[in-house]
């Protein structure tokens, strides 16, 4: 019955939708793929592993979080550079920022420093140890330490990555995790790009479960919306770039059938046609376009205040389908608190 329910509630809202932006029902897709509730879509197959921590490692010690430009970036991934002792593997979109080429060159001559940069930036950094990517973007931003401790996020290492634009930078202290993103890493370095195997896994750390994604090799667009799915009362959200039509559609859902708490600040400069800003603006979701002045960068959602999506990828159909991209969802209450105070530093300083 609530399966039915659900394709009526659509139906009236993508009329609406119709009459109101001039789109044709065809463009809106099959109802029940939207939905997920006539489809039977299988879940994405993922390894669940424990990962073993010290009796006086908590939750901060596990997952350190790092918020750009209001709290130091920069020396965070200095940091997480200098302190790699045997080998550091990175796959950065672009690398910009001088302290941290000359850091990685220093540690070249040390220890084992592979680097993958994408091909429209190669020419800022093309060291012996870095090579450049051959197909569409390779949209990662990401570093393996020591094979035992990871780096993500959404922020390149240049000057607005780092010091201008808004963005988070994760600092994961996990052998399994890092064991998934050093098989992504060696795709990218032997010059497997877009296409490469399932690397998804989904680990127990301390009290926190961490899933992790590599677009498009595993299925990144259905996770976000599974999680979306599962909101019981609140989504918010930053994203930079925000096209998706299946995410749009079932936070419209989400909308539309339960009234839950919606709320989400859009990269003021990203304004095509396609962006979801007006349609969600239209359907009665609060949603601004942000107040800083070079870009706010993240890529965001916040599921009840207890999980958290991020990572490079942003709700878009090259994010998802055409770049080289990760995406980490993290149950933590704790991490959803931190992301929770930064959007509302964001939201605070938006348009209304």
């Amino acid at each position: 019955m609530k399966k039915y329910l659900t394709i009526t509630i659509l139906a009236v809202l993508f009329l609406s939708l119709y009459s109101y932006y001039d789109i044709s029902i065809e463009d809106l897709g099959d109802i029940g793929t939207i939905t997920g509730a006539a489809t039977g879509l299988p879940e994405q197959e993922i390894i669940e592993e424990t990962i073993e921590t010290t009796d006086n490692q908590n939750t901060n010690e596990a997952i350190q979080v790092t918020f750009c430009p209001t709290q130091n970036c920069e020396e965070t991934l200095l940091n997480f550079i200098n302190e790699a002792t045997t080998t550091l593997h990175c796959a950065f979109y672009d690398i910009g920022l001088e302290s941290v080429q000359d850091a990685l060159r220093n540690q070249a001559e040390r220890i084992e420093v592979q680097v993958v940069t994408d091909d429209e930036y190669y020419d800022k950094f093309s060291e012996d140890f870095v090579k450049e990517d051959g197909y569409a973007y390779m949209h990662n931003k990401f570093c393996i330490s020591d094979n035992n401790k990871v780096l993500t996020g959404s922020m390149n290492p240049t000057d607005n990555g780092a010091n201008k634009n808004d963005n988070n930078l994760l600092i994961i202290n996990s052998e399994n995790l890092a064991t998934a993103f050093e098989a992504e890493f060696q795709e990218l370095w032997n010059g497997v790009f877009k296409k490469g195997n399932p690397n998804a896994i989904s680990i127990s750390l301390n009290d926190i479960t961490i899933e992790s994604y590599f677009c498009p090799d595993d299925d990144c667009a259905n996770a976000v919306e599974e999680e979306i799915k599962e909101a019981k009362g609140s989504i918010y959200f930053m994203t930079f770039s925000f096209t998706h039509e299946g995410i749009a559609n079932n936070i419209l859902v989400q909308h539309e059938l339960n009234e839950l708490d919606i709320k989400g600040v859009f990269e003021s400069r990203m304004n095509s046609q396609y962006s979801k800003f007006e349609v969600f603006d239209y359907q009665g979701i609060e949603v601004r376009k942000d107040g800083n002045p070079n870009s706010m960068h993240h890529k965001v959602f916040i599921i009840d205040q207890e999980t958290v999506i991020t990572g490079s990828m942003n709700p878009s159909n090259n994010g998802i389908d055409n770049n080289d991209e990760t995406l980490l969802i993290i149950h933590s209450s704790d991490i959803a608190k931190q992301f929770t105070e930064e959007f509302n530093r964001v939201w605070a300083e938006a348009e209304e």
